[in-house]
């Protein structure tokens, strides 16, 4: 079994941040270092705590805006090893556009509906501690919705297949793992996902291509 992940949280409303904390302290798999109520105080216990991955909520004092997704870049820029998981009410394209504009390695744009999916929820902060990204499917599929309408967009090129295989690459499943959620072959995966690649420009991208295919995305739909 893997060691506990080291986790800071940070949510002003106070019954859900301790809601939160003892829900992911239940688990087994996390230790909640902190549990703060603003952003100015995230960033303090990181620099003094050194958490494998934060859980922030993206409004918080003082102004309830994108606090969250403004610590989560300061978080990056000064701890690359620390993993940043944002919390979210809001599917608007916008604010997951703020939080993976300058790349996706480390992040993560959850719902906050995810925090009843105790399963995902750790799943997806210890993606973001090994460096990688997740993008919540509702996410993702109403962009998806959207786009597809557009038929200048380059998702428009993509089959419904390879949408499928999309959406299950931006909650950070490797191969394997879209084997099993689609039921399809290894071989018929890696076509899709070449395909994919290749319709999105990506095909000479480097490793994260994964998720960069759904940042070209939400860069997309940010410029429409």
């Amino acid at each position: 079994m893997s060691d506990p992940l080291r986790v800071v949280i940070a949510e002003d409303n106070y019954l859900v941040r301790e809601g939160t904390r003892r829900l992911l302290e239940d688990s087994g798999e996390i230790d909640v270092l902190a549990a703060v109520g603003d952003a100015d105080q995230l960033r303090h216990a990181v620099r003094r705590l050194t958490p494998d991955a934060v859980l922030t909520d993206i409004r918080m004092p003082p102004g309830h805006h994108m606090e969250g997704i403004e610590a989560a870049h300061a978080i990056r820029a000064e701890h690359p090893g620390i993993g940043v998981a944002v919390l979210s009410q809001h599917t608007d394209e916008s604010y997951a556009f703020a939080l993976l504009r300058d790349g996706t390695t480390g992040l993560a744009y959850l719902l906050k509906d995810r925090l009843g999916d105790l399963e995902e929820l750790i799943r997806a902060l210890r993606e973001v501690a090994r460096g990688g990204s997740v993008i919540d499917p509702q996410v993702v599929d109403a962009l998806v919705a959207r786009r597809t309408r557009t038929t200048t967009s380059a998702l428009a090129a993509l089959t419904p297949r390879e949408l499928d295989v999309l959406r299950e690459m931006a909650q950070g499943k490797t191969n394997a793992g879209i084997e099993q959620a689609l039921h399809l072959s290894s071989s018929t995966i890696e076509k899709h996902v070449n395909s994919i690649f290749g319709k999105l420009g990506l095909a000479d991208e480097p490793v994260h291509r994964r998720v960069a295919a759904v940042l070209t995305f939400l860069r997309q739909t940010h410029a429409a």
